[in-house]
């Protein structure tokens, strides 16, 4: 008996001397508690970014009972896969476009319907309007899943193997896109052709002939180095790209209320600043791509007015059979027409 009570006593002082130890070297006492895993499609842009904040605010304000690890470019496996995990809770965080998303709730494609946003401020000005946002942050959460953040990335640019330098340059054209209703009917009105296809297989889409062309944010054609394929980009500025920062809901579960509430309120939290950095970080990549030899091309203006045509009617026509995302659109449309 003495044996065992001999026994539990230098466990006990062990435990305390860990302790000691930890609050010595300014460690928390019981660091890595959890661990998540953030992924995404992209390197070195805003939705990096975004992963790069998330950890140094959750890592601080956890005091180290969440570590947080990053996995851009597609590490943790295809956008689909990525979302599933979600789902399952396999993949802690993930952000992307959130067209890529419509396919757990056809509300995510809103955000690509072409025409809805004047520039990158007055998105963000509709995007973090208090009611909006809310509503925004809802999406998903009967699918395992919370979003946190909502965030612009950028104007989604024209690529292809050939200069698009007219409306009619797109005729005929095979171009990528991330399968929403609002860009299949862009491409229809545009006389192009709509095939869905992940970030990973665009460049070898575009060697092998299976697509002509796609449309993205600058920073992508800069850090995957489409330059070497061709070097023209065509500004349209008639679809924004906007990002979701989402959390598994399976993860949250996990984690106690303090932490839980802590990894949401950041995620809220770091919307505006994520705003101000998209555009920074715009800016940016358009002038690596013109560093790096890179073309610019715009439409003429009768062109410019020609596709606003065109592609105006779109929002009502994508979204007219469902009431719920319908209603989602007019809401959004209605924010927008304030500022």
């Amino acid at each position: 008996m003495r044996k065992l009570l001999n026994t539990g006593k230098r466990n006990l002082l062990r435990a305390v001397s860990a302790v000691v130890v930890c609050a010595s070297i300014g460690l928390p006492a019981y660091a890595n508690e959890f661990t998540m895993k953030i992924g995404f499609a992209t390197m070195n842009d805003i939705q990096h970014q975004w992963g790069t904040w998330m950890k140094e605010s959750i890592e601080s304000g956890s005091k180290g009972r969440i570590t947080v690890q990053l996995f851009p470019r597609n590490q943790l496996g295809t956008i689909a896969s990525q979302i599933e995990g979600l789902q399952l809770g396999t993949v802690e965080a993930f952000t992307a476009p959130a067209d890529f998303f419509s396919g757990v709730d056809p509300r995510f494609g809103t955000f690509s319907i072409p025409v809805l946003f004047k520039d990158m401020v007055h998105a963000e000005k509709t995007l973090l309007d208090q009611e909006m946002n809310k509503e925004i942050l809802s999406l998903g959460s009967n699918r395992n899943m919370q979003v946190v953040s909502v965030y612009t990335f950028a104007f989604a640019n024209y690529f292809g193997k050939q200069p698009i330098r007219s409306i009619d340059d797109i005729k005929g054209k095979k171009f990528r896109v991330n399968a929403t209703a609002a860009e299949r009917a862009k491409m229809r009105q545009l006389g192009g052709t709509a095939v869905p296809m992940d970030l990973s297989e665009v460049i070898p889409g575009l060697q092998q002939g299976v697509i002509d062309g796609t449309q993205s944010a600058t920073a992508v054609y800069v850090n995957m180095k489409f330059n070497e394929i061709n070097k023209s980009l065509t500004e349209s500025n008639d679809t924004m790209v906007v990002s979701v920062g989402v959390i598994s809901r399976a993860f949250l579960n996990r984690l106690p209320p303090d932490l839980r509430q802590l990894v949401i309120d950041e995620g809220a939290k770091v919307q505006a600043r994520m705003m101000s950095r998209s555009r920074q970080l715009d800016e940016e990549a358009r002038k690596r791509w013109s560093d790096a030899g890179g073309e610019w091309l715009r439409f003429s203006a009768a062109d410019q007015g020609r596709m606003r045509t065109l592609l105006s009617g779109i929002g009502e026509e994508v979204t007219k059979d469902n009431a719920q995302v319908n209603a989602f659109y007019k809401r959004m449309l209605s924010t927008s027409q304030k500022f």
